[in-house]
């Protein structure tokens, strides 16, 4: 019976992306639906493509691991919205964007920083495009017992497919049945997953007797701070503040009907994309109350396997809901990443023709997705959580350029550069630092003597290593950077009002 499902449902959402090739005749169609979306489009395609996989099943098992602070993730999926929502979507829009690289070529004509927001943007992009054929071939190996590489590449067929036939009106009507997939199958798997565990009470004693039974501290467990502030601090910056440079919600905003209706979409999506991780946690809470914390279940399979017991139609819904919620997301990302490096690194693309440029589109989007496949056949991935956030981290520092070019006319462009390739380099360098020194300590190996006491708070988990999360780097060093290097240039007000005044920031959206 959920195989059933499982084939029916992939068949389907692939068919139904797939019809919409008739609306993507040309470039412009396929990248920004011609500006023709209405609400209910936007708010499923926004809401698909924020929470994804990484909002499901990664927040699901993280909550299993370390607790209900995971659920931070809601409240900046929430506000990640709304923020771009109210501040940027319209700009985008006025701006005529189909990358969010190209806003420095708007206002500075600069190439540089086209190409090195592109390189930011994509880095969190090839993680997605990673991630996602890797948990559908993980679900399929499972499922159908085949190997994972043929699951893999089945994974990435149904993404190439979609997306590349379908466009950007393909991927919102299958956002519209992800949505709904997601939403109601997580809500039928929690409420028979907890009428199992005898209700709110045997729910929370189920866990009591998990933690008792395992090496998690109960009350940080059952804290919303439990892995301290900083921590907190640290999910919003990664999860939040990088929200505007995702190329992806450029597509959409662009692809609006009218300005009046992007605020209502993006605050609608967030509403909607908010609502799936506090479920996805909820069933967390109760996969660890009843298989406890060394049943080695996590990430997709802390969502299935309550279904799965309960009986094979409800665990096919819950398997259907994992995967929807991974192509939901995967599609409108794999589509905002060919557009980004056809439109910001090969310029020759911009003198194709029309229908030449719709066959760079198409031909991009599979080569794309037939690598991002080899990488998720070979690598080794632990928490999803955790390498999605840095993805996110390494999009901040063209977030913070981009609302300082928007917002404040003093910003140069020598600012704007050197300031994200600072904020890029020094969090990159910092987090692969940082995990060859956790490496070292886990491994019980020798620490230099000068990282002797951060090697010791890794080890004891001291609240100050929060502060070591490469995200405060990102965010701060732009935010620091670009107000200091822009003062230091005579100021270019004319030209910079000129700007604002078409993005329409110069005097309030």
């Amino acid at each position: 019976m959920a195989v059933s499902i499982i084939v029916v449902y992939l068949v389907g959402v692939t068919a139904v992306a797939s019809y919409f090739a008739r609306r993507s005749r040309d470039s412009e169609s396929w990248t920004v639906a011609s500006g023709q979306m209405g609400i209910l489009m936007i708010a499923a395609g926004v809401a698909g493509t924020r929470i994804g996989g990484v909002g499901t099943y990664g927040v699901a098992g993280d909550v299993m691991s370390t607790g209900l602070w995971n659920l931070w993730y809601a409240v900046n999926t929430f506000l990640a919205l709304l923020i771009v929502g109210l501040f940027f979507a319209r700009a985008f829009r006025r701006l005529e964007l189909q990358t969010v690289s190209e806003i420095f070529l708007r206002r500075f004509g600069s190439r540089r920083c086209q190409v090195l927001t592109s390189l930011c943007v994509q880095t969190e992009y090839l993680i997605v495009n990673i991630l996602e054929p890797y948990v559908i071939g993980s679900i399929l190996a499972a499922l159908l017992d085949i190997p994972f590489v043929v699951g893999v590449f089945i994974g990435a067929a149904i993404l190439i497919v979609a997306t590349s036939l379908g466009g950007l009106w393909g991927n919102s009507v299958a956002n519209v049945i992800h949505c709904v997939t997601i939403l109601g199958g997580l809500l039928v798997v929690g409420f028979l997953g907890l009428d199992r565990l005898g209700g709110w009470d045997g729910l929370q004693a189920g866990v009591d007797a998990a933690l008792a039974a395992g090496t998690l501290e109960p009350s940080r467990w059952w804290s919303f701070v439990g892995a301290g502030w900083f921590a907190v601090i640290a999910m919003f910056f990664s999860a939040t503040i990088h929200t505007p440079a995702a190329s992806v919600y450029v597509n959409f905003a662009s692809a609006a009907k009218s300005e009046r209706s992007i605020l209502p979409a993006f605050v609608l999506g967030g509403a909607i994309a908010s609502l799936m991780p506090l479920l996805a946690g909820w069933i967390g809470m109760q996969t660890l109350a009843a298989y406890g914390p060394s049943s080695g279940l996590r990430s997709y399979s802390a969502i299935t396997q309550l279904a799965l017991d309960i009986s094979p139609l409800i665990g096919g819904l819950a398997l259907a809901a994992v995967l929807a919620a991974v192509i939901s997301s995967g599609g409108p990302i794999l589509l905002a990443s060919a557009t980004l490096l056809l439109k910001d690194w090969v310029p020759a693309y911009s003198r194709l023709p029309s229908a030449g440029k719709l066959m760079a589109l198409r031909t991009v989007t599979a080569i794309y997705g037939l690598l991002a496949a080899l990488l998720a056949w070979k690598g080794q991935i632990g928490s999803i959580l955790d390498l999605l956030l840095l993805g996110f981290a390494m999009v901040v520092p063209p977030a913070v350029a981009i609302s300082y070019l928007l917002f404040w006319s003093r910003t140069t462009e020598r600012a704007c550069f050197w300031s994200m390739l600072v904020g890029y380099a020094s969090g990159l360098v910092w987090f692969l630092a940082l995990g060859w020194l956790e490496g070292r300590v886990a491994a019980g190996a020798a620490i230099p003597a000068p990282l002797g006491g951060v090697a010791h708070g890794i080890e004891t988990r001291a609240w100050w290593t929060e502060l070591l999360d490469p995200s405060y780097l990102t965010t701060l060093v732009p935010l620091m950077m670009i107000p200091i290097l822009s003062l230091l240039e005579p100021a270019q007000r004319t030209e910079a009002e000129r700007f604002r005044t078409r993005a329409g920031t110069l005097h309030g959206l």
